[in-house]
């Protein structure tokens, strides 16, 4: 990396990290108390023993930077827990949470979308397909079996997992999508998702364009992970 570009990535990882406070602020007004009173309490106990047991030079230091350490993770749960609060309910919510995965899925918001506002996305990793429902459960059920259908018959093999997001019975909570996504077994080695990923790109492009929904598609919980990276 350029050494001109390095100011520019800082300042955008610091908008990114001032967004997520001002989104964590506003369903948890008192963070900054929190985030403050985690630091400074951690620091107090290590001046303490530094104190007693010193010398203090060795102690206020790993106090600093284990304080900071224990402010950050706790903001980070807070940034996630704001954001889960914020898209919960919207249209395209699951596609935001999945969006968050890392490197090794391929994730492809609304390949079917009704009328009805009921959406299919679906994921692409080591356990094969994923295709995730979200809407009324009666009716996103039809929908996530005619895709099955559809994506097995490209497939080649590959299992064809189907989830419905929501709080339901049988439902998946957005909230834990991601970490239940990760979990599921793996079935595939890279070069055959490969090869899986160029099988559905021929069953895309026979598809008819259907726009998503009219609606908020909340983006909130990927720029509120990007924030927490690397920190």
């Amino acid at each position: 990396m350029a050494k001109n570009d390095a100011p520019a990535e800082k300042t955008s990882r610091l908008k990114q990290i001032r967004s997520a406070y001002q989104l964590t602020k506003k369903s948890d007004p008192k963070v900054g108390l929190v985030l403050a009173g985690i630091f400074l309490g951690i620091v107090a106990v290590f001046v303490a023993v530094g104190y007693f047991v010193g010398p203090l030079l060795v102690w206020i230091p790993l106090g600093v930077a284990l304080g900071f350490l224990a402010a950050t993770i706790i903001f980070g749960r807070k940034v996630e827990k704001a954001a889960y609060s914020q898209i919960e309910g919207q249209t395209g919510a699951a596609a935001s949470a999945l969006q968050t995965l890392r490197r090794g899925w391929n994730v492809t918001p609304a390949v079917a979308v009704t009328k009805n506002a009921d959406i299919v996305h679906r994921v692409v990793g080591r356990p094969g397909i994923v295709l995730v429902g979200e809407g009324a459960p009666s009716r996103v059920k039809n929908l996530l079996a005619a895709e099955g259908k559809k994506h097995s018959r490209v497939a080649g093999g590959a299992p064809v997992i189907q989830l419905i997001a929501g709080q339901g019975d049988d439902e998946i909570d957005i909230r834990k999508l991601t970490k239940h996504v990760m979990k599921l077994p793996a079935a595939l080695q890279p070069s055959e998702i490969t090869d899986l990923l160029q099988r559905l790109k021929a069953l895309d492009a026979v598809r008819p364009q259907v726009p998503m929904p009219k609606g908020p598609v909340p983006t909130s919980m990927k720029g509120a992970r990007q924030a927490m990276k690397g920190r």
